[in-house]
């Protein structure tokens, strides 16, 4: 049995606790899966190429499985992974009642990009990290040593204060994704959470910058993140609500009856659309909907980065 070190515990975060426990179910499950191969083990070693340097194999785990596997040491990294957040006022929807405990878009980006990053930690794969709203808010380049996991960590807790109803953030992806796709040098794994409700009317320019980050080689899952009961099925009672727009703080008093169908005929157009883009420009796209698990989000990363290595 692991000895539990008592002071490493305690400078664990709360968002790095949960991301633990999230990713350890997710790979317990995959034991039960087509992937179970895929163990904590791939932490540690990586294959034997037939042809390099013997010194580091471990023939304890050869003894153990008759693989010859390698030791895998921190500085090495297998992949890049950027994590891309919107942190426009949108992501807040929806927003808790009093004395609610509810989960909005943006906790549920944050605890699945909290559990990307343990996961690519164990496999010591380098991630970095960008928010964006209005304009770039943060972005950290893709290290794989334990002080930046720290600092990524922190940064995302912070995305999950409390946010003020009154506080008005555009979400402005075009330049975002235009700038974050020139500070990305190396070719790496993009992964994107956002509602994608940018307020540029032309929804090209928004496409063009999901295009500059493929035409740089980088390989991109968007995970439309969204509260499908609400925002994509329009599941309200039939009876007078008073909807407010959240980066604009615009409100409107409709009964959702006499709207329903012209709006989910316009909110299924633009998805089709985007749908249409994503597949056009080799891009991943991936609804994920607040209300499901984690599993939605880390299977698809898990299938991109087997096919990428």
């Amino acid at each position: 049995m692991a000895v539990i070190n008592k002071q490493q515990f305690q400078q664990l975060s709360h968002l790095e606790l949960l991301a633990g426990q999230v990713v350890e179910g997710f790979i317990t499950g995959l034991h039960k899966s087509p992937f179970h191969g895929f163990s904590v083990e791939f932490a540690e070693h990586r294959l034997y190429n037939q042809g390099e340097s013997t010194k580091h194999i471990d023939w304890k785990l050869y003894g153990r499985t008759d693989k010859l596997f390698v030791k895998r040491y921190e500085e090495e990294t297998n992949l890049r992974c950027q994590i891309i957040i919107d942190n426009s006022s949108s992501m807040y929807f929806p927003l808790p009642e009093k004395g609610e405990d509810k989960q909005n878009k943006i906790a549920f980006s944050v605890y699945c990009a909290a559990a990307l990053v343990e996961l690519l930690k164990r496999q010591r794969d380098a991630v970095g990290l960008s928010v964006f709203s209005e304009a770039i808010e943060l972005h950290t380049r893709a290290k794989s040593n334990a002080v930046h996991h720290k600092m990524l960590f922190s940064e995302l807790e912070k995305l999950v204060e409390p946010h003020s109803p009154d506080e008005h953030k555009n979400t402005f992806a075009v330049e975002a994704l235009h700038q974050v796709a020139e500070a990305i040098h190396k070719r790496s794994l993009v992964i994107i959470f956002s509602d994608m409700m940018d307020s540029r009317p032309d929804s090209e320019e928004l496409f063009s910058a999901l295009q500059h980050l493929r035409h740089n080689k980088h390989e991109v899952i968007l995970f439309h993140v969204v509260d499908k009961r609400h925002e994509l099925d329009f599941d309200f009672e039939n009876r007078p609500y008073r909807f407010i727009d959240m980066e604009t703080g615009e409100q409107v008093k409709v009964n959702p009856a006499e709207v329903k169908n012209s709006y989910v005929t316009a909110l299924a157009e633009y998805k089709k659309n985007l749908l249409l883009k994503c597949g056009q420009y080799r891009i991943d796209f991936v609804e994920a909907d607040i209300s499901e698990g984690f599993q939605q989000v880390l299977m698809p990363y898990l299938l991109k980065r087997t096919r990428m290595l």
